[in-house]
């Protein structure tokens, strides 16, 4: 072999090696810099615990939770992106949900879907960091709940109904509504109000006299809540991601859903025998009685 040919060979070694040397190079470098970006979808409303059957969705404590740990405890996961989708609901569960949002670990950046309203803006405060889209709807910090007396309705359907009680105004749910019972139950619901403005608040880190200039119940669109101090930006699950990747130091990061493992299909049937039979007891009375109970379901509860 001429003296021409082994340059050759040999340049050739060399320009191959330092491709390898390189590609090793860059390959730790992306470790270095690489971490997993947790995604939880957390979609429907805001209650308490799951409906047993086949009822909607809804996020409860005990999802949130089961979920975050499942993020902690793995390792890679760098930072965590929850994707808000919720008109609201129990204000008991909002607060739970939110205090283990703030208690997480590690970065947490909410990423608003269609809606998030309410209590799904409040479990979204807790986070690091608001992200938006430019139309999604927000807002709607208030409290909303119904009183409905049924006197009237026991009596047109020839049913006597007696209420006792103990305590001046343990009946008062189940009474027709004086100015008295009126005043007591507004004091409630203001206090109520009062701790989702001082919650917006601290979890924006705004001025307490800010909030309350936007918390008289309206929806806002996500740009106008940026503009509002609502939400940090706006954009999609990308920009959160990348927003997550930025608070925790990730240069490269890897986006990884997580949900919780399969429910066995004898779980999901709960209370579904129950349910079923619940609405076949209403059928004969109609349809205007199955739009009652629903009704009565929501009774005494506030929702935020």
């Amino acid at each position: 072999m001429n003296r021409t040919k082994w340059i050759f060979l040999c340049l050739s070694l060399l320009v191959i090696g330092s491709l390898i040397l390189t590609a090793v190079f860059v390959r730790d470098l992306r470790q270095a810099g690489g971490g997993n970006i947790g995604v939880i979808t957390l979609t429907g409303p805001i209650t308490e615990s799951a409906g047993g059957g086949f009822q909607p969705e809804s996020i409860t404590p005990a999802k949130v939770r089961k979920l975050l740990q499942l993020a902690e405890d793995d390792t890679r996961i760098s930072a965590v992106v929850l994707r808000v989708n919720s008109p609201g609901g129990s204000v008991g569960a909002s607060q739970e949900i939110g205090r283990l949002i703030s208690s997480f670990p590690r970065p947490v950046v909410v990423s608003m879907a269609d809606i998030a309203t309410s209590g799904g803006l409040y479990i979204s405060v807790f986070a690091d960091h608001i992200v938006a889209q430019e139309g999604t709807v927000t807002g709607s910090i208030g409290v909303i709940l119904s009183h409905m007396y049924l006197g009237e309705l026991y009596e047109n359907l020839g049913i006597t109904s007696e209420i006792l009680t103990a305590g001046k105004y343990k009946g008062i749910f189940f009474e027709r509504l004086t100015s008295e019972g009126r005043e007591i139950l507004q004091g409630f619901l203001d206090d109520l109000h009062s701790q989702f403005i001082n919650a917006v608040a601290e979890g924006r880190k705004v001025d307490v006299e800010m909030v309350k200039e936007v918390a008289t119940g309206e929806v806002f669109t996500g740009a106008q809540a940026q503009i509002l101090g609502l939400v940090d930006s706006l954009g999609g699950l990308d920009t959160a991601i990348e927003e997550a990747a930025e608070l925790a130091g990730v240069a490269y990061p890897e986006p990884v859903e997580i949900i919780l493992p399969p429910v066995p299909w004898w779980e999901k049937l709960g209370g579904l025998p129950s349910a079923i039979l619940d609405r076949l007891t209403l059928v004969p009375l109609g349809k205007d009685s199955l739009i009652l109970q629903q009704q009565l379901e929501q009774h005494l509860i506030p929702r935020w």
